[in-house]
């Protein structure tokens, strides 16, 4: 009996897993309260005045006028879709900076060595990014005349 004593203490000294969800969840009902606080106020608190001129159009304190249906140029939607990869292709730093810090930090000559590899991984990523981008310059893309 008394061999089991030391694992009885071990164990009650672990935290219980459920535990370690409690922020979590907490943080998850904190942001649905907030959102339902939100819109039950807006429409409480809110004009509920209906109109002619509440249901007209409204483009940028601008009367609209002519078709709505008009074309636009492609550069518009390649601007565009230059931003989202942009912005997505950021994403990427995150995970490789978690990575790279303790490899930067170690002083050992193998994890210096592999940390010198992901430097050079991270400039040619950049060096694409960058590449596309004049590419795209280039191009006229980014040309409004």
């Amino acid at each position: 009996m008394q061999a089991l004593l030391p694992l009885a203490e071990t164990a009650t000294l672990m935290p219980d897993a459920r535990y370690g969800w409690l922020p979590v969840v907490m943080l998850l009902l904190i942001a649905i309260g907030f959102a339902v606080v939100n819109i039950a106020a807006s429409l409480i608190i809110g004009p509920s005045r209906q109109g002619e001129g509440k249901s007209e159009t409204y483009e940028s304190g601008m009367v609209p006028f002519g078709d709505t249906r008009r074309r636009f140029n492609v550069r518009f939607y390649v601007v565009a879709m230059l931003f989202l990869v942009i912005d997505v292709e950021i994403v990427f730093f995150y995970p490789w900076a978690t990575i790279f810090a303790p490899y930067a930090a170690s002083s050992d000559p193998v994890f210096s060595g592999f940390s010198t590899v992901l430097l050079i991984e991270i400039l040619i990523f950049v060096l694409l990014l960058l590449l596309a981008y004049v590419y795209a310059w280039g191009k006229g893309v980014f040309r409004w005349d």
